[in-house]
């Protein structure tokens, strides 16, 4: 399952200015506003929790909160995620990846994620 979101930084910098603080709170936790310390990571984040309820095929909603993805940087500062218990378990996620990336006046993050779940699409009709 992949999802994919792309974000205009100055959107969250309006969201900054005008609620200062509370923008950030409503879609990251604490460490992550730390790990994140510019609109441009910011932006990023947010796409990549919309990415990633995308690629559940549930978007952020009472399903998948903003709070139920976590966003971290491991040594070479490259994005991981993991998820709430909840979700691992009702999606049998096995594996996860994530990019982020940032152009010009936007913020981009493609989202996989593995299931060995036996709820299948259909290939054809």
């Amino acid at each position: 399952m992949t999802g994919i979101d792309i974000v205009k930084i100055s959107r969250i910098e309006k969201l900054k200015k005008r609620f200062g603080d509370k923008a950030l709170k409503r879609f990251l936790d604490e460490d992550e506003i730390k790990l994140a310390s510019s609109s441009t990571s910011h932006a990023g984040y947010w796409a990549a929790k919309e990415a990633i309820s995308k690629a559940l095929g549930v978007g952020i909603s009472k399903k998948c909160s903003f709070f139920d993805i976590k966003l971290y940087k491991d040594e070479k500062k490259a994005p991981y995620f993991t998820l709430s218990k909840h979700i691992v378990e009702e999606f049998c996620i096995t594996d996860t990846s994530l990019s982020i990336t940032h152009d010009g006046e936007y913020a981009v993050a493609v989202a996989h994620i593995e299931s060995n779940s036996k709820r299948v699409k259909p290939l054809y009709h």
